[in-house]
C-alpha cells in the first residue's frame, strides 16, 4: 500500500567531507536501523570497504566512522514521499532534500548518486538549484543483481580518487 513517509535520518558530514554520496530514498530497513543501507543484502558496505580496501563495517558507529574518516558524505534525494514499502519503482508525489547545508559545510568536491532512481529525482529536482551535476554510479542495491560485485566495485573505485 502507498504511503507517505518522511525520510527520518539525518545526513552524515562534516567539514572534512569532499564526496557526496546520495541514494534515492531509505528502505525499510534502514529506516527500521535509522542509518543509511540497513539492509542485509545491500552491497554498499561490502562495495565501499573494498574500494578503500578496508574492513566492511558492521555497526552503526563503525559505518560512521567509515565514513567520516574516509571524508564521505551519505544522504538521499527525496525528503518525503508516497512509496510501497522500499520499492523505488513505487515512489510518487516526491519532495527533494535540501542539500545546501552539506554545502555550505563541507568542500564537496564531488556529488555521486547510487542508481538510476536516485540520478532521475536529483535531475529532477537538485541539479538546477544547485548547479552542479552528479556522476551516477552504479545501485549497489539488492534489486539491481544483475551487477556483479566486482563490477560494482570496479565501478565504485572512482569515490576513491576524489581528494
Amino acid at each position: 500500500m502507498l504511503q507517505k513517509v518522511i525520510h527520518p535520518i539525518k545526513p552524515l558530514y562534516d567539514s572534512n567531507s569532499k564526496i557526496l554520496i546520495l541514494g534515492s530514498f531509505p528502505s525499510l530497513k534502514s529506516r527500521e536501523q535509522m542509518f543509511f543501507y540497513g539492509h542485509p543484502q545491500n552491497r554498499f558496505w561490502k562495495v565501499l570497504a573494498a574500494v578503500f580496501n578496508c574492513d566492511t563495517p558492521q555497526t552503526v558507529e563503525q559505518k560512521r566512522h567509515f565514513l567520516l574518516s574516509h571524508n564521505i558524505a551519505v544522504w538521499d534525494v527525496i525528503a518525503s514521499c508516497e512509496i510501497v514499502g522500499s520499492s523505488d519503482s513505487s515512489i510518487k508525489n516526491v519532495v527533494p532534500n535540501d542539500l545546501t547545508k552539506i554545502l555550505s559545510t563541507a568542500d564537496i568536491k564531488q556529488i555521486f548518486v547510487n542508481g538510476k532512481t536516485a540520478e532521475k529525482y536529483y535531475n529532477k529536482y537538485i541539479k538546477a538549484q544547485i548547479g552542479r551535476s552528479a556522476i551516477c554510479l552504479p545501485s549497489t542495491s539488492p534489486a539491481n543483481a544483475g551487477c556483479s560485485l566486482a563490477r560494482l566495485i570496479e565501478d565504485w573505485k572512482v569515490t576513491k580518487e576524489i581528494e
